[in-house]
């Protein structure tokens, strides 16, 4: 069974309706209006905008297929279908997507064995530092 939070679906809604490079200076989305709260709709936009809308550090096609990760991490149709569109919009090939989701795979398999082994945290820690030193 998918559980989803209401934030979770309206961002994928406003995603699939909306392209993230086409988004300032536009009106919410209908769908929004008419299922967000009234006295959150305007900043529930403007949170999308700035996320999502042109001048962020992260450029826009590496933003998608982040995005395309987490999306089948969640897991969301919806987002799925819209930041793979995206990211192709952006210029993604066909193996930057699948390099994109090998990595959230990667890192939801080792996040289950680490947290279902109950591994050491502080251990763990000191590991990560470790293999990272005088970088």
């Amino acid at each position: 069974m998918k559980t989803l939070m209401l934030p979770t679906v309206l961002m994928a809604l406003v995603m699939a309706a909306v392209p993230a490079s086409n988004v300032q200076g536009q009106e919410p989305p209908t769908f929004m209006k008419k299922t967000f709260p009234e006295q959150g709709v305007e900043a529930a936009w403007q949170e999308f905008q700035a996320v999502m809308g042109p001048g962020t550090a992260l450029e826009p096609k590496t933003k998608e297929l982040i995005a395309l990760a987490v999306a089948a991490q969640i897991p969301c149709d919806y987002c799925v279908h819209y930041h793979t569109a995206a990211a192709k919009a952006q210029g993604a090939s066909q193996a930057e997507i699948k390099d994109a989701l090998a990595s959230s795979a990667l890192v939801r398999q080792w996040s289950t064995m680490l947290n279902g082994s109950e591994y050491d945290d502080e251990t763990w820690r000191q590991e990560v530092d470790a293999m990272f030193a005088g970088q």
